[in-house]
């Protein structure tokens, strides 16, 4: 996937012969009698939502896809549209003013810096958003029988948006299907005129990395408002792309770099992509919309973590970050500055450690910052993505552990002495059949893999509370016998349809590296598909589409994730003994660095970041209900702990966190920060014993 992932690349089920009728009998007994309290434990729920299904999509903001979206009725809702930034047409604004986008410097000999000196963008204007996605699509010959092979996720009417809306232009250019893209004034514009830009057409991705989306927050105290008290005031991410896009892995700036786009010109390949949003009122994302008239939907639901997928996903599952380790749970130092993978193709010298402090001579160009270089058959190198946040003489920690102290409420960075987080996307320690993949040396991995880790999680959660789940990963069934990931059939070498960086449980030793648990526990998409049909659907379900269908800007389309929810919705639907007990969640793993208006609550050093979409269909939503309750990801497990009496995932998980407190005037903001909500307040259980 751009921007996301390094393409990849008993508890134990073995049972042994007892040998005698008696013994037998008694394991089929005990077999029953464990399946039994399952379902006793499955059932015995706080609300009568008895199933909870999480669609997780890609890399959206809430602004980027709700930016004019109207409530009905009664309801009130925070967007562009409703704070006066933009009119209904998508044009500027009385308040545009509040989303302008400033230049500013952060020179090169300096240190990182949170809250750099700003000044007004030349010219007055945005840099020009660049072209990125495939020319035609990711379907070779764009065949819509080979669309149809590939993907089994989509309705029947949705694969012509699998071999169409391709960008007709050289990537990395003035993308010239926007209106006046090279004269935009300095704040959101909308992507969307129907005519040369259409909502079926690919775009380009922003950059979405963990020190880069901190600073495009431009956070400081000195900005803070009565409505924005943390002082994040969004103003950097257009600087941020055209600056340092998602790092360069140690290699020096080239001379002929610009942050305009110029014949001759290298930039970051990006542009001012993140200020892009659709008009829901001129039709785009049709089937979201539908579900927000129709059900209930968060306007302050965030992305746990700054930055990318990796850090979301694993933040979704246990709570917590994960950290660097001897791959037996104890913390160590990752590779800084050392030979790696000697003797193999892969041997080069890296350094994993980040480095946000900008380069000599450059403006803000991050000194080590990058998803890893080389390997799959090649020389490594660079791959900056750990942090030691306890230690704040570590590059890029100071500012923003200084930022947290400084608010009214001090904020806890909550990081442990001597352990160096994983901030952004490294492969998980796993192969999706079990093998360790941060051992493993074959030309065809990569070193850019986070060892094995032993952080808990829910499924261990529910595992011990003997409540039923699954992780559903779309192409599952083909990555498990080809764990590098080299046969991609109909669509060529260019995309990555199973995300293995998406399925938080694939780093943990507790479920990968035992074959009983994990046969049980991770599964295709289309055990998912058989389980609704069945009436076999776990109590708890994480379902990630593939590559191709998962909404991720350049590599998907957002109409191509809605055709993968539409497809769950229509079957829970039409299964009327599951639809009437299920709550199916649809949101995504972050807003894939698209700018957001609304308010961040800082949580701990790594984030919350910016709103994205959360969209809740149930048979107990009230229709059009729009919640302000301040929540993330990790609201999600709030959410299924309260439903089925789980305790936290962890005694520093974010899930100890209390549910927010607000005054009347303003229910975005908690005023026991830190606070995350447990989505209940999304549902109306009328009679039910809550």
């Amino acid at each position: 996937m751009i921007h996301k992932t390094l393409s990849a690349r008993v508890r134990d089920g073995v049972c042994m012969a007892l040998g005698t009728i008696a013994i037998a009998q008694l394991s089929v007994g005990s077999a029953l009698a464990s399946v039994a309290a399952a379902d006793t434990a499955a059932t015995r729920t706080t609300s009568p939502i008895k199933h909870v299904i999480v669609i997780i999509g890609e890399n959206r903001s809430f602004d980027h896809v709700f930016a004019t979206y109207v409530p009905r009725h009664g309801e009130s809702v925070w967007n562009l549209l409703s704070e006066g930034i933009i009119k209904a047409d998508g044009t500027p604004g009385p308040n545009f003013a509040r989303a302008a986008q400033s230049a500013a410097s952060d020179p090169g000999g300096d240190a990182f810096l949170l809250n750099p000196a700003k000044s007004a963008l030349p010219g007055n204007v945005l840099p020009a958003p660049l072209v990125g996605g495939p020319k035609d699509s990711y379907i070779t010959n764009d065949s819509l029988k080979l669309a149809q092979q590939s993907e089994n996720g989509l309705p029947a009417d949705y694969y012509g948006f699998l071999v169409t809306g391709g960008t007709g232009q050289s990537s990395r250019t003035p993308d010239q299907r926007i209106s006046n893209v090279s004269a935009l004034p300095p704040g959101p514009f909308q992507l969307t005129n129907g005519d040369t830009f259409t909502y079926n057409s690919y775009a380009a991705s922003p950059v979405h990395r963990f020190y880069q989306m901190w600073q495009q927050l431009d956070c400081s105290t000195a900005h803070a408002t009565a409505q924005i008290p943390s002082g994040c005031d969004s103003a950097l991410f257009s600087w941020v792309e055209v600056t340092v896009g998602a790092g360069a892995n140690g290699i020096p700036q080239p001379a002929n770099f610009s942050t305009e786009y110029g014949p001759g010109l290298l930039t970051t390949g990006e542009g001012s992509t993140a200020l892009g949003f659709y008009n829901v009122q001129n039709g785009d994302a049709p089937y979201f919309k539908t579900l927000a008239d129709h059900y209930a939907m968060s306007d302050n639901f965030h992305q746990s973590v700054n930055g990318g997928t990796g850090a979301n996903h694993i933040m979704l599952g246990h709570g917590d970050a994960i950290f660097f380790t001897d791959g037996a749970g104890h913390a160590a130092t990752p590779p800084h500055n050392i030979e790696v993978a000697t003797g193999t193709a892969n041997q080069g010298v890296v350094d994993e450690v980040e480095n946000p402090n900008p380069a000599a001579g450059t403006n803000n160009w991050y000194t080590q910052d990058g998803y890893g270089g080389g390997s799959f058959g090649s020389p490594s190198y660079g791959g900056g993505s750990y942090t030691d946040c306890s230690d704040t003489s570590q590059p890029g920690v100071a500012p923003i552990v200084s930022y947290l102290k400084s608010l009214p409420r001090p904020i806890n960075p909550r990081c442990e002495a001597g352990h160096y987080y994983l901030l952004n996307n490294y492969n998980p320690g796993y192969f999706g059949n079990g093998a360790n993949a941060y051992t493993d040396t074959n030309s065809n991995n990569t070193v850019f893999t986070i060892p094995p880790s032993a952080v808990r999680s829910i499924g261990d959660s529910l595992l011990d509370a003997h409540i039923s789940w699954k992780y559903y990963g779309d192409q599952w069934n083909n990555y498990v016998p080809d764990p590098y990931q080299l046969n991609y059939g109909a669509v060529g070498a260019a995309t990555d349809e199973y995300c293995n960086i998406c399925n938080p449980f694939q780093y943990d030793t507790s479920i990968m590296a035992h074959a009983g648990i994990r046969k049980a526990h991770i599964q295709d998409t289309s055990d998912l598909y058989n389980d609704i049909r069945n009436g076999t659907l776990p109590a708890v379900s994480f379902v990630k589409p593939s590559g191709l269908v998962d909404g991720h800007p350049a590599s998907s389309k957002l109409n191509l994730f809605e055709g993968f929810t539409k497809k769950i919705v229509d079957m829970v639907k039409a299964n009327p003994d599951l639809w009437k007990d299920t709550a199916i969640f649809i949101t995504f793993d972050e807003g894939g660095g698209y700018y957001d208006s609304g308010y961040v609550q800082p949580l701990d050093y790594f984030g919350d970041g910016t709103r994205i979409p959360l969209l809740v269909v149930s048979p107990y939503t009230h229709p059009g209900h729009i919640s302000h309750d301040y929540t993330d990801h990790v609201s999600i497990l709030k959410f299924i702990e309260r439903n089925w009496g789980l305790a936290p995932v962890t005694r520093r998980s974010r899930d100890n966190f209390p549910n927010p407190v607000v005054a009347p005037a303003n229910p975005y903001v908690p005023l026991n920060t830190p606070a995350l909500g447990d989505l209940f307040d999304l549902f109306d259980f009328g009679g039910s014993t809550l």
